[in-house]
């Protein structure tokens, strides 16, 4: 139900350990894990030390697009980095929904540096029973 192969993410990749982390004109890929539980599908991204005002997620279409960015956090004048692997700035993630999602019903959830997507699948999409009639017994599909 989602898209499955991001043809770019490893060129995304090779771009980042060129050029550094993203920023709002280029972001950077998230990583991220999504599953089927039930009649829904939960989508996981990692975004510690983002705050969660810092995301942004928007849903177009069947185009669902996430947004984070990390800030530097405050330093006085006199501190001198040693050493920072930890990478700052935009990180974006496309995901391409099928049409059997309920995207007016999706939940956002973000706990321990973890946000999480619940976007359940839509009532037309679900299996029915469809009983059979005999000559002039039609029956009507039910849901």
């Amino acid at each position: 139900m989602l898209m499955r192969t991001d043809p770019f993410r490893e060129l995304d990749r090779l771009a980042q350990q060129l050029m550094g982390p993203g920023t709002w004109s280029r972001p950077s890929a998230m990583a991220m894990d999504a599953y089927r539980e039930g009649d829904e599908y939960v989508v996981a991204f990692d975004l510690p030390g983002v705050k969660p005002e810092a995301i942004d997620i928007d849903v177009e279409r069947n185009m669902l697009t996430v947004k984070a960015e990390r800030r530097p956090a405050p330093r006085s004048d006199d501190v001198q980095m040693e050493l920072s692997e930890r990478p700052l700035g935009v990180f974006s993630r496309q995901i391409v929904l099928a049409d059997t999602l309920d995207t007016e019903r999706i939940e956002a959830d973000y706990e321990a540096g973890v946000l999480t997507l619940r976007i359940p699948i839509s009532e037309r999409a679900k299996p029915r029973k469809i009983a059979i009639g005999a000559g002039s017994d039609r029956k009507e599909i039910s849901g």
